[in-house]
């Protein structure tokens, strides 16, 4: 049975698709793995070049999307399709370099007492450019404000989590962004660890400041109803009750 999934989101990564599925090879090497390739739509050929190594390689899957649906609808399909009941996610433009993702399932496998449902990167030395970095520090500021999340940076793509746990959220585009606040939410513990970011070797970034902004707010604000919307009550469940009998 497989124990690890690894779930890539990608849309017109051709370029980068091959290193990136031989450097998550040599991360996982001695684990029982699946890597899952979620295509969101590619007009390029990443579609081709996935199918092509899947052929070789049976821990390789490729899910297609007939549209595009974005990240966090390809995260989820991914997840649903995962065999695994660990989790780790990461970008497919190869800036998050896979031999961090033992710093993501290694905690959640050696977790004794089950609480742990998310270990969550924070990029250290991001290689982005000025723009990229400074809209990324204005939305984390904001999102903490609101959240109270604990955490410097949702937008890295390297998470590990429980599969059962992340299913039970609430989804919604652009949940990705949100994991930590809506891990905590459901009563998890949530983990940080530094990861290290490398620059963009080939391709083009699918997002841009103006995109993120303007589905951004709307998020945060609906993020923040469902923290404040969430009732916590514990259920004890009550024993059989003993049968009287009269006494003769």
């Amino acid at each position: 049975m497989t124990d690890l999934s690894i779930v890539i989101p990608m849309k017109n990564e051709g370029e980068n698709i091959a290193p990136l599925l031989d450097g998550i090879a040599a991360a996982c090497a001695g684990e029982d793995y699946e890597i899952i390739v979620v295509n969101d739509a590619s007009t390029d050929d990443t579609a081709e070049i996935a199918q092509r190594l899947a052929a070789a390689d049976g821990r390789i899957r490729l899910l297609n999307h007939a549209s595009s649906a974005g990240q966090s609808a390809a995260v989820h399909n991914g997840v649903r399709a995962a065999r695994g009941k660990i989790i780790c996610t990461l970008d497919g433009d190869g800036q998050n370099p896979p031999e961090e993702l033992p710093k993501l399932f290694i905690p959640l496998k050696q977790d004794s007492t089950g609480k742990l449902g998310l270990v969550a990167g924070q990029r250290v030395a991001r290689q982005d450019t000025f723009s990229k970095k400074w809209g990324s520090r204005f939305a984390n500021g904001l999102r903490a404000r609101v959240l109270h999340d604990g955490t410097r940076d949702t937008g890295c793509g390297l998470k590990g989590f429980r599969r059962d746990a992340f299913l039970a959220l609430p989804y919604f585009d652009h949940m990705h962004r949100y994991l930590p606040a809506l891990f905590n939410r459901d009563g998890w513990e949530v983990a940080l660890v530094d990861v290290s970011h490398r620059e963009r070797q080939a391709g083009q970034s699918n997002y841009t400041n103006f995109r993120r902004a303007i589905v951004g707010i709307p998020d945060l604000l609906a993020v923040a109803w469902l923290i404040r919307r969430r009732k916590k009550a514990q259920a004890v469940e009550a024993g059989p009750v003993a049968e009287e009998h009269a006494d003769g």
